[in-house]
Parts: structure tokens; sequence; C-alpha cells
């Protein structure tokens, strides 16, 4: 524990898109003559079509050359060209890639509090998730987490508040949820297993196939940009929102531990930077792009409903039942949930004053 509290506590993290100084120029560090050549693969979980999501990794590569006058030089790959979209984690952890771009939560498997690098049911928004862990300690403790796996992480980006997916019957109470199947992953998926609901997680690119051909009967993906890139909307037309599982879904940059070890300091600081510079890049890219994607797939006949209030009362308390439980059962979770649920607490009672009766009134 002391070597991993360590670790976290000696990496950089980049806020506000500050230029640290070993990126600056020839006043700190290696001169642009003197830097060496370093070339790194980066996995990407998603698909070239996903031109947000995996775009966000070729916007990265490139500020990432440009700190260090194209000396470090990261070349992205989408899922399924050097390894599977799901084993993204795997192949930075065994050295296969130096790096990775993914949502911890795929990984919960390996450990359950890295579902809070991501997102947790009823959780944090976009804003609220970035504070905690680039401002509120919550990004020590992933890594805390992540250094078993020698690996680090940088958050990658967010996707906002999702969607509440796609499903082939019309769901007008908790009970029409019983036997359907569907692909969501995290606890999310653990949740609505407790609403009868046969789970199955799928990456970004089976996820289509198993929709067409009657695998599953539901999907939640992201949101209307690029779950129309994706085309459910030609399969099925019922849309439901809100995707309570999902409310600020962070991405991360996985980075092999013993690669960033051998990286010279102003290469290391430019993955912060540039890691910073991408969540700004792709959370921008959602709040413009989902609007007009919406209103496209309302023209198509798509029909936009809300979740039925029993649900979402439902869902709600299974979920914080979850986490509670999850606690008690493990120490190490137990660490990052409470870390987490305090910061919960405390930045809902601010956001109650702040932004929500300004949201309702404005947006009504």
């Amino acid at each position: 524990m002391k070597r991993r509290a360590f670790i976290s506590k000696s990496l950089p993290v980049a806020v506000g898109g500050t230029l640290l100084a070993g990126c600056a120029g020839e006043s700190a560090g290696p001169s642009v003559h003197t830097r060496p050549t370093i070339r790194w693969r980066m996995a990407s979980s998603f698909t070239r079509s996903l031109d947000i999501l995996f775009g966000a990794t070729e916007y990265f590569a490139a500020r990432v050359g440009a700190l260090t006058d194209q000396k470090f030089q990261i070349r992205p790959y989408p899922a399924g060209e050097l390894v599977p979209g799901l084993q993204v984690l795997d192949a930075v952890q065994q050295g296969t890639v130096q790096m990775g771009q993914s949502a911890s939560y795929y990984y919960t498997g390996k450990n359950e509090a890295l579902a809070f690098d991501t997102c947790v049911p009823f959780g944090l928004t976009t804003r609220q998730q970035l504070a905690w862990l680039l401002h509120g300690g919550g990004l020590d403790l992933i890594r805390e987490v992540l250094a078993d796996f020698n690996l680090l992480s940088f958050p990658a980006g967010s996707t906002g508040a999702q969607m509440g997916g796609w499903f082939r019957r019309d769901i007008q109470s908790l009970s029409d949820l019983k036997g359907l199947k569907m692909r969501i992953p995290g606890i999310g998926g653990e949740v609505m297993s407790r609403l009868n609901v046969t789970v199955q997680v799928l990456s970004g690119a089976d996820v289509y196939l198993a929709l067409e051909r009657g695998a599953i009967d539901a999907v939640e993906w992201v949101g209307p940009y690029d779950d129309e890139k994706l085309g459910f909307q030609q399969i099925v037309k019922n849309y439901f929102y809100p995707g309570w599982w999902e409310p600020g879904a962070t991405l991360s940059h996985f980075v092999n531990l013993t690669a960033y070890n051998q990286l010279p300091s102003d290469y290391r600081e430019a993955l912060a930077v540039a890691s910073a510079d991408t969540c700004q890049w792709m959370t921008g890219m959602y709040d413009t792009q989902n609007p007009q994607a919406l209103a496209r797939l309302i023209q198509q006949g798509v029909n936009l409903k809300p979740f039925p209030p029993d649900m979402l009362r439902e869902a709600e308390k299974l979920s914080l039942d979850v986490l509670e439980e999850k606690a008690l059962a493990n120490p190490a979770y137990a660490k990052v949930y409470h870390h987490w649920k305090g910061f919960r607490s405390s930045v809902f009672d601010w956001f109650k004053i702040a932004e929500v009766p300004y949201q309702s009134f404005a947006m009504r």
C-alpha cells in the first residue's frame, strides 16, 4: 500500500489545460534537439466510426506530438486491430501496448472499485466526476487500485449524461422490464439484473448485430450522436431517458507504469497536459453534436420517452443498496466508495442550490 500511495502522489495531473514547465521549451528539461524520439502504440475500446470516442485518441496523440516537437509519437488503434475492445486494460498491463483508452468499469472483474473511475448509477455528473478525480482526491485512490496491475491512469474525457437506451418494447412500468435481454455494463448492469433483466456486456463493435439478430432486446450505448452512427434507430424506435446508470461517464487513459517510468519528465507531463485538453475536447464535442443528432432521430420516427417513475425509484434504491453491499464485503472497495460518497453528498448539496433551480426554470 505504501508503494501504491507513493506512486499515486508522485504522478502529475494536469488541470485546466495549463502547460507544465517540462513541455514549455528549452528552458526546462531537454532541449528540442536532445529529446529522444519515442513511439508508442495506443489501443482503444472503440471503433473508428465513433469519431468522438475514437477521435479523442487522435486528438490526444496530436497534442502529445505538438507538445514534444513531434518527438513523442503515439499511434492510436481502434478496437479489434490490435486487441479486442474489452481487453484494452489487459493489453496495457501485459505491455502489448504502452497505452490504452477505455472505460474502467469494463474491468470491475479485476477490482470493483474501478467503477468509480467511470461512473456509477445515480452518481456524479461530468463536472462533478472530474472535480472528484482531479481536485477531490479521487484519482489518487484510483491510481492506488491500478498500481496493483502496473498501471496508472489519466482522465481521458467524458460523454456527459447518457441516454437510457433503445428498447423493442414500450416500458410503461417496472414490470415491463421482466425478461428483457439488455446490453449494459458495470454496476448499472447489476441493478438491471435485480430488476429482472438478463444482462449482457458487449463491445461497441458487436452491439448492432446482437440487436439486429434478436440476441438482445434492448441496448444502451452513449447518446444520440454515437447511437445514430451505430444505426440503432434502424432496428427499434423506442428511445428512453435518462441514463441513470451513467450520468457523467468518464473514460481513462491507461499507461503501462514500466513504460511510463522510462519516459523523460517532459514527456510524462505532455501526457498529463494532453489528457486534460482531451477532456475538454470530448465534452464540448458531445454537447455540440448530441442536440443536432437527437433532432435528426426524432425526424426519423424515433419515439423519445422518459422511464416511468416507479422504475426510477426502484432503480435508485437498488443502486444505493448495491454500492453499500459491496462496501461491506470489500475493504479496498469501501475505501474508494466512502470517499466518493462523502464528495457526492457535499457536491449535490451545492448543486441543489447553485445549478438545479436555474436549470429547472430556464430549461422548463
